[in-house]
């Protein structure tokens, strides 16, 4: 049974993360960084690499029940897991707006509606017309002539 320490520092999740950033870690490593150390008689990656496992079969299903049933998973380690998965569908995976016409444009246009200067906006879109971002380009001047 392999331990964090047995590995050369460079190898270990958390300092992998630190030096190479969280996209060069496996599933399993970064399931690893989260719970931080295994169990009596259960290390952290056979923990980290069922977790993976369960992770990759049940996606936004995964739960409570899922999680404590791997060896070594408990109330704890659990709610980490599934706490990480909440923040980032919080914070991070955005809701696609897709443009199919002029009036799906018209609410990302709200926050300068009442505006009195020109402002000039691109919206980009991808290939299946689903906004990638919206950016100011310019906002111009009052002219009153």
């Amino acid at each position: 049974m392999k331990k964090i320490k047995d590995l050369p520092a460079h190898n270990r999740p958390r300092e992998k993360l630190k030096e190479r950033g969280a996209s060069a870690l496996t599933d399993e490593e970064l399931v690893a960084a989260i719970l931080g150390r295994g169990v009596e008689g259960q290390s952290l990656f056979t923990i980290s690499k069922s977790v993976a496992k369960l992770i990759r079969k049940h996606k936004e299903d995964l739960s409570v029940e899922h999680l404590t049933a791997v060896r070594g998973m408990g109330l704890a380690k659990a709610a980490q897991i599934l706490s990480a998965f909440e923040l980032a569908k919080r914070h991070l995976i955005k809701d696609t707006v897709k443009i199919t016409g002029a009036q799906d444009v018209m609410p990302l246009l709200a926050d300068i509606a009442d505006k009195k200067q020109e402002h000039f906006v691109c919206i980009s879109l991808n290939g299946a017309h689903e906004v990638i971002k919206k950016r100011i380009v310019t906002i111009g001047l009052v002219d009153r002539r």
